[in-house]
């Protein structure tokens, strides 16, 4: 029974790392990074589709991108989606791919993307610790049921416990990289 809570726990606490991870993905460093450009979406044949499935972006610097469209018909519709997604860059279109140039950060800019990133980071942290929350609220449950013994439920709590301050431990450290990467120049 425990196990199952346990396990529940556990999946939420993971789940709640993996959107931090995904979060913090959007939030551009002064690096080019191929994920900066997940939510642009563009008008494929009438449909909204992902860029990255319109055509092939790289990074052939770290201040830019390159982005080739399978199709050479919908360069203008990349061009408009990317003028339209308030990235901050200004899409050049060569006839065949287009360059975007990103920008240097200024250093209020950095410090609005690392008080944005704190916020993200703790958002993820509450949802851990609401994770752990719910578990033990299973677990005195239980115990009220008379589903489990005491020494038993001391003992789940206990590693419910343990699984959030290693969920915190790397929430903490996925955000001292961010940041870190934020703030250097």
């Amino acid at each position: 029974m425990s196990a199952d809570i346990k396990k529940r726990a556990l999946e939420k606490m993971e789940k709640s790392l993996q959107s931090l991870v995904s979060e913090l993905k959007k939030i551009r460093t002064g690096r080019a990074q191929v994920s900066m450009l997940d939510n642009v979406k563009v008008n494929y044949y009438g449909s909204m589709s992902p860029l990255s499935q319109v055509a092939a972006i790289s990074c052939p610097d770290a201040k830019s991108f390159l982005i080739a469209p399978w199709e050479a018909s919908i360069l203008k519709e990349i061009e408009q989606a990317l003028v339209k997604s308030d990235l901050g860059m200004a899409p050049m279109n060569d006839g065949k791919v287009i360059r975007l140039r990103v920008p240097d950060l200024t250093e209020d800019r950095r410090k609005d993307l690392a008080k944005q990133t704190k916020k993200i980071v703790e958002d993820a942290r509450v949802s851990i610790r609401m994770g752990r929350r719910d578990a033990n609220e299973e677990v005195k449950k239980l115990l009220k049921d008379k589903a489990t013994s005491e020494d038993e439920a001391k003992k789940s709590e206990t590693e419910i416990q343990k699984m959030t301050d290693d969920y915190i431990k790397k929430v903490d450290a996925i955000s001292e990289e961010k940041e870190k990467s934020i703030l250097t120049i």
